[in-house]
């Protein structure tokens, strides 16, 4: 479905992607997992089109997307929730999530998508018209990817979905981004920490430097001892 081929980055001067190359099927979660500076959010900020890469391809669906705007790659079909969660502080929870809807106006019905938002996402119901600037760090990430989902996407791209959350609210947002993959969604997450990279990852991609080191299965990965260094991890 996702598909990147040696793709290079330069931000002014800098090189910051190196030949990345990975690739996420239908129905597939995927993480890609690196230090911070590692080059994973500018790795999904130029899937979505922030970014436009000096070299290499992406594909989505067999469509090269690479170098396109980021509103014709979301009206593809690909939802983003950044890092920063991206909420509209002035705008209700309600408002945030609806925006999405008219991003993509095509497809199934408005009120079926942001009945499985709140579906997904059971807490928000109770804040629909709370402003985002009044919701909690737990809940912001709820929100971006409640509104990500409410796009209708078919994949949706989640940068760093857990960090800075305290320990009680990881379970409860990593489940929901399960029952999400439940659908047929296919996911790609980025993360910092290997720990809180879920179980039911199909494949784990390890990015160091701007460049993929290692591609394969959580498990391979707590074994590989290397990898487990460059990603703050143990090696026994």
């Amino acid at each position: 479905m996702l598909e990147l081929r040696d793709v290079d980055v330069f931000i002014d001067a800098s090189q910051i992607l190196r030949k990345v190359t990975l690739s996420a099927g239908e129905s597939e979660a995927i993480c890609l997992v690196g230090r911070n500076g590692a080059g994973k959010t500018t790795t999904l900020r130029t899937i979505m089109g922030y970014r436009r890469p000096a070299a290499g391809t992406i594909t989505f669906k067999g469509e090269a997307i690479g170098g396109l705007p980021t509103h014709a790659i979301a009206a593809r079909g690909i939802g983003f929730a950044p890092e920063d969660s991206g909420v509209f502080a002035d705008l209700s929870v309600a408002e945030n999530i609806e925006i999405a809807t008219w991003t993509r106006p095509g497809g199934r019905p408005a009120a079926e998508r942001l009945a499985l938002a709140y579906e997904i996402f059971p807490r928000l119901r109770g804040y629909a018209a709370r402003g985002g600037a009044q919701l909690s760090g737990g809940e912001r990430k709820m929100l971006s990817i409640a509104r990500a989902l409410a796009l209708d996407p078919d994949l949706l791209v989640l940068d760093e979905p857990f960090e800075g959350l305290s320990p009680a609210i990881i379970p409860l947002i990593g489940e929901s981004i399960s029952a999400i993959t439940r659908l047929g969604r296919t996911i790609v997450i980025a993360e910092s920490n290997i720990h809180h990279v879920p179980a039911w990852t199909r494949r784990l991609y390890v990015i160091e430097r701007g460049e993929i080191i290692f591609a394969g299965t959580l498990d391979e990965a707590h074994r590989d001892r290397a990898v487990l260094r460059v990603i703050g991890g143990r090696a026994s």
